[in-house]
């Protein structure tokens, strides 16, 4: 990957090329009305400490909001249908999918009276949500322990986990060859003039003359959104995951399983993958990976044991932090056009929900930029104006 820009101007300068952004590039140069120029500039093509390279690779539909269901059914659509989506080219995969589901356990009744709402909301979208007594739950699945649950939600359609990377592959390659320029370098100023943005200054010196500029600079999104001048209400949060083998392998899939507790744990092929969120969960600096050592001992690994009392005996044999781009009001995405300068376009704050939202926000960000609105699913209700206003987007399905 080149360092330094062929041009010294663009239509459209994405800052940060990982997931998002290169969504958000390959969906512009695939779309047959745009004609403009794209540069993507990526600090660490490495992607070693991005949320992207960090991934669990999850996608779901069981969310509150119909507009959180909609986008994850179309990023369902997209993943079965890749194929087709990247133009028929013979080289193109079929991505893997696992549709094992997830299983939300409720372990009082307040939360199964909102898994209960929630499974009406899914099941008018068409989702496959259904929910389970504990004697339910204890006959597909007998591995559980649920004397201490009410109720659970599980959906065995569209709901699982992935081969992302492949598809994050394969977005860039064909953004590439579409005439998407990707360099190496940063994003160090955002030059404005009045209620527009005119240019990036990158750290190598180049001053890059811009139409408009994409943020998809992810933990790091306050950062730039700063240089133009902007608010945004996003940090990065650390997140805990743990790969582990058990002495008893379980005799079928593991749904992703999220205790009343807060951990969360799935089937992941020949081993098993569980995370967690810290408590207290502060923001943390942007290089800060360090593992917490006591988390596993004494949150994760008890909860596992007493749930599914087949984990008594499991072996960590990988572990990582990895970080949200935590949107601090509502923990929910900012996409679209700063009220005020209007070439200036965010996709940030996804708080874990990235990956599985990244079709509809490149296909969404895409339709805003070459036609001046959104096309195949409104995204307006995500935009910024609701930060401005203090009206978070309430979704009550946040892991």
């Amino acid at each position: 990957m080149s360092t330094t820009a062929g041009d010294s101007s663009y239509d459209v300068v994405i800052v940060g090329g990982a997931i998002i952004g290169s969504s958000v590039a390959w969906f512009l140069s695939a779309n047959p009305d745009f004609d403009g120029s794209i540069l993507v500039v990526e600090r660490d093509p490495s992607y070693e400490h991005s949320s992207t390279g960090h991934t669990n690779s999850c996608m779901r539909q069981q969310f509150s909001n119909e507009l959180n269901i909609e986008m994850s059914q179309f990023a369902a659509e997209f993943v079965r249908n890749f194929q087709s989506y990247m133009g028929n080219d013979p080289e193109v995969p079929e991505l893997a999918v696992h549709h094992f589901g997830y299983m939300y356990l409720a372990g009082d009744d307040e939360f199964a009276k909102t898994l209960r709402h929630n499974q009406q909301v899914q099941a008018s979208f068409g989702a496959g949500t259904k929910i389970m007594t504990p004697e339910q739950i204890a006959a597909d699945y007998p591995f559980y322990n649920v004397d201490d649950i009410v109720c659970g939600s599980h959906n065995l359609i569209d709901e699982g986990y992935f081969d992302a990377g492949t598809m994050f592959d394969w977005w860039k390659k064909k953004a590439r060859s579409n005439g998407a320029e990707y360099i190496t370098n940063e994003v160090v100023g955002i030059g404005r003039e009045g209620d527009r943005v005119a240019s990036v200054t990158l750290k190598s010196g180049e001053v890059i003359a811009c139409g408009t500029v994409v943020n998809a600079s992810g933990p790091r999104a306050v950062e730039t959104a700063r240089m133009a001048g902007l608010d945004l209400p996003v940090e990065p949060r650390k997140r805990y995951t743990f790969m582990f083998d058990a002495a008893e392998p379980l005799d079928r899939a593991l749904p992703l399983t999220i205790d009343p507790s807060g951990v969360h744990v799935r089937d992941d092929g020949a081993y098993y993958m569980a995370g967690i969120t810290p408590d207290p969960d502060p923001a943390v600096a942007y290089d800060d990976f360090a593992m917490d050592r006591d988390i596993w001992e004494d949150r994760v690994w008890p909860t596992l044991a007493h749930r599914i009392p087949a984990f008594e005996k499991i072996k960590v044999h990988n572990q990582w932090a990895g970080h949200y781009a935590h949107n601090t009001v509502d923990h929910n995405v900012i996409v679209g056009p700063h009220h005020e300068v209007s070439n200036f376009i965010f996709v940030n704050g996804f708080s874990g929900h990235g990956l599985q939202q990244s079709p509809a926000m490149g296909r969404g960000v895409a339709e805003f930029i070459t036609y001046g609105d959104y096309r195949s699913l409104d995204l307006t209700p995500l935009g910024y104006h609701r930060i401005v206003a203090g009206e978070p987007f309430i979704e009550t399905a946040i892991i």
